[in-house]
């Protein structure tokens, strides 16, 4: 059963957090520390240690071929004359121990010197004062406030990404058009629209899965939370108890059993689909008018990105209007590594506009700079717009003592499964008291 769960917990990070790069994170397996490490083709320079994913790209290839990240480091290691040398996390040798187990354990024995890591492993590490506080870096002073919002731990920022992860309604605006309906922008709106396509024949309006349903909460649960001008003192009252996560997170919970019992979305389908795999087609086929999906789908030829309608990517509906939900990774430093000043060094420069302009061209995302501007595509303009207003709501924050993606996640999948908006607050409540119990 232990292994099921572990299991379940590592494909949730693969499908919600980052979309396409980071679906390697999720899998189990087990190496030896150093395994998996490329060679180093010059003895005499220094190095610095990455615990990550991914495999660096050989060096001789060409740059179609490397990762938009391979790009950035290569800028560092020239700098510097140093190299950055891989120490790769292996899904099929892990057996027991996820890719955030392996972070902990790397992390808490001082193994290497900079790590990419998911939200719930940045607020446990932050929270145990073992990461550098990264306002240190003059790339810190060029991040949008959400990337600070995101990851500060007790005051301190402890992890940066290179892009900032958007999700999104995707509409078929042809099938908009043709009921004469406006794109929605609350959640009345939102459920008039599904109504009108329910009565005129669409069996299920929304095309859902078994993973990202808990945006609707969050665009709800917390549009005053991140946009009313009291982010702070709203998250401290409810890390000291002063609020519950269930009083924000029910009315979330309500409208998605609402548009469950309509029948806009099927929760027993829901619930066995994964992300784009299962209600990809129909949408493409335009037989579902709305689906929801993270930034990167609408760049790519294999989920959104090559549709016979005209796409339009709007926020989630919320009091306060369309809603992105952002989450994020981040890469963080050792407070005690080895080659702390060299590791300061090179991240400071992959987070410089300039490496970071690089990143966003090659990867058509959106930058943690807001210096750092790429044109992207019509339909991402709605969505596009709202995050350059700074307007927002976190999916994953580090400095709120309960983790919020994951769990959300699954527990909305519960209530896809019959769990009644109840039992779902009362999850919540369980959840927070344990994080009371160990602050």
């Amino acid at each position: 059963m232990k292994k099921k769960i572990k299991g379940r917990r590592n494909k949730l990070w693969a499908v919600c957090i980052t979309g396409i790069m980071l679906f390697i994170i999720s899998a189990c397996g087990r190496i030896k520390a150093d395994e998996n490490l490329i060679p180093n083709d010059d003895k005499e320079r220094k190095i610095i240690n990455l615990f990550g994913p991914m495999e660096k790209s050989k060096p001789n290839v060409s740059n179609i071929a490397r990762t938009a990240f391979d790009l950035t480091v290569e800028m560092a290691e020239e700098k510097f004359d140093l190299t950055v040398r891989y120490r790769t996390y292996t899904a099929e040798n892990y057996q027991e121990k996820t890719y955030d187990d392996v972070c902990l354990d790397r992390v808490r024995n001082n193994m290497d010197d900079l790590y990419l890591l998911n939200p719930d492993t940045i607020q446990i590490l932050g929270s145990e004062e073992l990461l550098l506080d990264l306002s240190v870096l003059d790339s810190a002073k060029n991040l949008r406030d959400v990337v600070k919002t995101a990851n500060t731990v007790n005051g301190k920022l402890v992890a940066i990404p290179q892009e900032v992860v958007a999700y999104g309604l995707f509409l078929n605006q042809d099938m908009f058009d043709e009921y004469n309906l406006a794109l929605p922008n609350t959640p009345e709106e939102f459920m008039e629209c599904c109504r009108v396509f329910k009565e005129n024949g669409i069996e299920t309006p929304i095309g859902a899965n078994r993973w990202w349903l808990e945006n609707f909460v969050f665009a709800q649960a917390y549009a005053e939370l991140y946009n009313g001008g009291s982010t702070k003192a709203l998250i401290e009252a409810l890390n000291k108890g002063e609020a519950r996560y269930s009083d924000y997170m029910r009315p979330g919970f309500e409208y998605l059993k609402e548009l469950i019992d309509k029948g806009y979305i099927d929760a027993e389908t829901a619930s066995t689909y994964e992300a784009i795999e299962g209600e990809g087609a129909d949408f493409l086929a335009g037989k579902t008018p709305v689906v929801m999906a993270y930034w990167g789908a609408a760049n790519s030829d294999i989920a959104y990105g090559k549709t016979d309608f005209n796409l339009k990517v709007i926020g989630f509906p919320s009091k306060l209007g369309q809603m992105p939900v952002v989450s994020m990774t981040g890469y963080a430093i050792v407070k005690d590594a080895e080659h702390l000043e060299d590791t300061i060094a090179v991240l400071d420069t992959i987070l410089s506009d300039e490496a970071l302009q690089l990143y966003a061209e090659t990867n058509k995302v959106i930058s943690a700079s807001p210096n750092v501007e790429v044109e992207c595509i019509d339909a991402l303009k709605p969505l596009n717009d709202k995050i350059n207003e700074n307007i927002y709501v976190l999916g994953s924050n580090a400095g709120m003592n309960v983790e919020q993606w994951g769990n959300t996640c699954q527990i909305v999948s519960r209530l896809l499964n019959g769990a009644t908006v109840d039992e779902c607050m009362a999850a919540f409540d369980k959840l927070q008291d344990e994080a009371l119990n160990r602050s």
